[in-house]
């Protein structure tokens, strides 16, 4: 059950949306037990957004998780998600932040898992 939420001040066309989509599909496999078939996106594009005081490319993601994983699954999946946004939208990976918020509570369909 994981959501992975894109905010960006890029331009995303709807063709590069659905490669992001792709692409991050693979990339949610770097934390065990996750899948594309249980996956969440969000793409905000053309957000207004600064980083370093400047409005060049950047992108905040967020990744929620039902359940918690190690500290090397997140780093390797924080290296994919940079090396996605870098060949899809052109963002520089010292201009990308991801956070994790990993949760015991995760509701669907009415409850809780």
């Amino acid at each position: 059950m994981p959501f992975i939420n894109v905010k960006t001040n890029a331009e995303v066309s709807k063709e590069k949306e659905v490669e992001l989509k792709t692409a991050l599909g693979r990339a949610i496999t770097a934390i065990p037990g996750k899948s594309e078939g249980w996956l969440m996106i969000g793409i905000e594009p053309q957000q207004a957004m600064y980083f370093k005081g400047t409005d060049d490319p950047c992108a905040m993601v967020s990744v929620s998780i039902y359940g918690s994983a190690s500290s090397s699954a997140y780093d390797n999946l924080t290296g994919q998600i940079d090396d996605i946004l870098g060949s899809v939208l052109g963002i520089d990976k010292s201009r990308i932040y991801t956070a994790y918020f990993p949760t015991n509570d995760w509701g669907w369909n009415g409850g809780n898992f």
